[in-house]
C-alpha cells in the first residue's frame, strides 16, 4: 500500500509534453508542491519552422518553475543526477513521450505515477485515444498507475471510464480525457496521502498493445466499410489526417459522415453523387459523404467548389489501395 501523511503536500517532479498533460499539471500544481518540470526539447513548427516550446514548458515557465529538457533521458546522466539531487517524494508522468529508465524510476521514494488515456490493460502504448476511435470503441477512460520498466505495465491505482461520442474526433476526445485524467490524478494523490490506495497488478491475459501512428495510416482504404473509414478519419484527425487520392491529386479530408452503413452502392471508391451535401463515395460496405476537403497548399473547400474548377463526375473513381501499390 502506498501511504503518506494526508496533510502533507507531496514534493513532485512533473514530466509531460503535449496539451493533454496541461490539465494534470495545473491540477497537481494547485494541490502539491511541484519543484521541477521535465519535458521534451523545443521543436520546429509553423511555416518558418521556428523552435517552439512544448505546452508543458510554457505552463511551467508561467509558474517560474525550473524546466529540464532532454532528447533521451535514459542517456542523460547529468539530468538523472540533477533529478536525484532534488529528492522528490514522487514523479508524476503524463504523456512525456519517452520511456523512463530504472535509474529515474528509482529516484522518488514513493515511486512514479503515470496518467494513461485508456482502461488498462487495454491499449498499452503511445496512441491509445487514436486507436480506440479507429477500432470503433464506444467506451474508453483513464488509468493512474505506478510505473515500472515496461510499457504501461505497472500496477494500476485508479480508473475512470468515459463514453465515446459517435461523432467526436481524437482532438475532442483528448480534451475530455485530459480533464478526466487531471481529476483522477488529484484523487489518486489524495488517496495516496491517506494511505488507502493499494496498487492492483494488471491482468496480462487481457492486455492489448498498440503501435505509434504512421503517415500511411491516414490513407483511405475504400475497400473498408463506411463505418471503418469514418472511425479511422476520427482517429487520425489531428495527425496524420485523412488523405484520399482523386486521380493523382491528394485530398485532405476535413469533414465526412457516413451516408449508409449497409449494402453495396457501387465499386469501392466510385463517385455516386455530387450534391450540396457533398460527394458520396462507395465503400466496401455502404458509402461515405465528404463535405469538406483541402488541396495541397490551399484552403478548405466543399466538393461543389472543387467541381467548379476540376473534373469531378458521377461514375469516376478515387484511387484504391491496389492502385497505390498496397501502401
Amino acid at each position: 500500500m502506498v501511504s503518506q501523511s494526508a496533510s502533507h503536500r507531496l514534493k513532485l517532479i512533473f514530466m509531460g509534453t503535449p496539451e493533454f498533460a496541461v490539465p494534470s499539471f495545473k491540477a497537481v500544481f494547485q494541490s502539491e508542491e511541484v519543484i521541477a518540470v521535465v519535458t521534451q526539447p523545443d521543436r520546429p513548427k509553423g511555416r518558418g519552422m521556428t523552435l517552439q516550446p512544448s505546452p508543458i514548458k510554457e505552463e511551467a515557465l508561467r509558474q517560474s518553475l525550473p524546466v529540464y529538457q532532454s532528447e533521451r533521458i535514459r542517456q542523460d546522466a547529468a539530468l538523472i543526477k540533477t533529478l536525484s539531487d532534488l529528492a522528490p517524494d514522487m514523479i508524476v508522468v503524463v504523456a512525456f513521450g519517452q520511456i523512463l529508465p530504472e535509474t529515474v524510476l528509482n529516484i522518488p521514494r514513493l515511486g512514479c505515477v503515470n496518467v494513461h488515456a485508456s482502461l488498462l490493460p487495454h491499449y498499452r502504448g503511445a496512441a491509445p485515444i487514436q486507436w480506440a476511435l479507429i477500432d470503433g470503441k464506444e467506451k474508453t477512460g483513464v488509468t493512474t498507475m505506478m510505473m515500472d520498466k515496461g510499457m504501461d505495465t505497472g500496477p494500476m491505482l485508479l480508473q475512470r471510464s468515459l463514453e465515446i461520442q459517435p461523432e467526436e474526433t481524437d482532438i475532442m476526445l483528448s480534451l475530455r480525457l485530459a480533464d478526466c485524467g487531471a481529476e483522477l490524478l488529484v484523487e489518486t494523490m489524495e488517496q495516496i496521502k491517506k494511505g488507502i490506495l493499494t496498487p492492483i497488478p494488471q491482468k496480462e491475459n487481457e492486455a492489448t498493445s498498440i503501435r505509434l501512428l504512421k503517415k500511411e495510416d491516414g490513407l483511405i482504404r475504400w475497400e473498408d466499410s463506411s463505418e471503418a473509414i469514418f472511425n479511422r478519419w476520427r482517429g487520425v484527425f489531428s495527425w496524420p489526417g485523412t488523405t484520399a487520392y482523386y486521380g493523382e491529386e491528394p485530398w485532405k479530408i476535413l469533414a465526412m459522415e457516413i451516408g449508409e452503413r449497409e449494402g453495396t452502392w457501387g465499386r469501392a471508391g466510385e463517385v455516386l453523387n455530387i450534391s450540396k451535401r457533398g460527394v458520396e463515395v462507395a465503400t466496401g460496405i455502404g458509402y461515405i459523404v465528404i463535405s469538406q476537403l483541402k488541396l495541397a497548399g490551399g484552403r478548405a473547400i466543399s466538393p461543389k467548389e472543387y467541381a467548379a474548377g476540376h473534373p469531378l463526375e458521377k461514375g469516376s473513381f478515387f484511387i484504391t489501395k491496389e492502385d497505390l501499390g498496397n501502401p
